[in-house]
């Protein structure tokens, strides 16, 4: 299986490191069966991030035909005092520092991203993963209505707004769509991604390695519905 880790202006450093760490580190406990690499939707380039103006190197395009899995990281940039808005011309131009999280997210949906993202979406043979807010992507594309994810606690709300069935859980698997709720959920996805793709003996490597457990229980639609606790 490859792995393509998508970078946007803006996106969240950790929210990209924690899984790519983890899928590289299955990689090479399997043996090879799985590669990874970061990508943008417009091939090569350096993407700042919206911590600090850190950077990373994307050595590829973004290509659903030659990748199984697909991980879209969130936005790292200001949440705002609650009713607070961005100013309307807060997305014009390049990327500065302390943007709102939403218009960084809004302006990646400017990008030939939601087109390729829904290519994703639409083959069964493709598994696409978001980190945090990177779920809002695709959501706000429209290309989740009816589909079960989660995102950062602060994001819920939107998340629901545009017809998802949005889930308070630490990792959500709704099949060829699987996600993960706050920032740091990104190490958890990432083992539960290499569980379900590899097995558990090289999920349980890699969680050695790390020494990190992976927290909480990964919420599927199926089974009983609970009653009222």
């Amino acid at each position: 299986m490859h792995a393509q880790i998508v970078l946007f202006d803006g996106f969240d450093p950790l929210d990209v490191v924690a899984p790519y760490e983890v899928l590289y580190a299955g990689g090479t406990a399997s043996g090879g069966a799985l590669t990874v690499e970061l990508v943008t939707a417009e091939g090569p380039r350096e993407v700042v991030s919206g911590t600090g103006a850190l950077t990373l190197r994307a050595t590829g395009t973004l290509d659903p035909r030659a990748a199984g899995l697909i991980v879209v990281p969130g936005a790292s940039g200001r949440v705002g005092e609650p009713g607070e808005v961005p100013d309307v011309d807060a997305g014009a131009g390049e990327w500065r520092q302390d943007e709102f999280v939403p218009v960084l997210l809004g302006r990646a949906l400017t990008t030939a991203l939601p087109a390729l993202l829904k290519e994703a979406l639409d083959d069964p043979r493709v598994t696409v993963a978001t980190v945090c807010g990177g779920s809002l992507v695709p959501a706000m594309a429209g290309l989740l209505e009816g589909r079960h994810a989660t995102t950062h606690h602060l994001g819920i709300d939107m998340l629901d707004a545009t017809g998802v069935h949005a889930v308070r859980a630490r990792v959500v698997d709704d099949g060829d769509l699987v996600s993960g709720a706050g920032v740091t959920s990104g190490l958890d996805l990432g083992l539960y991604l290499l569980e379900r793709e590899l097995g558990p003996r090289i999920a349980h490597a890699v969680e050695t390695l790390f020494a990190h457990e992976r927290r909480g229980t990964v919420w599927r639609a199926t089974g009983p519905v609970p009653a009222a606790l």
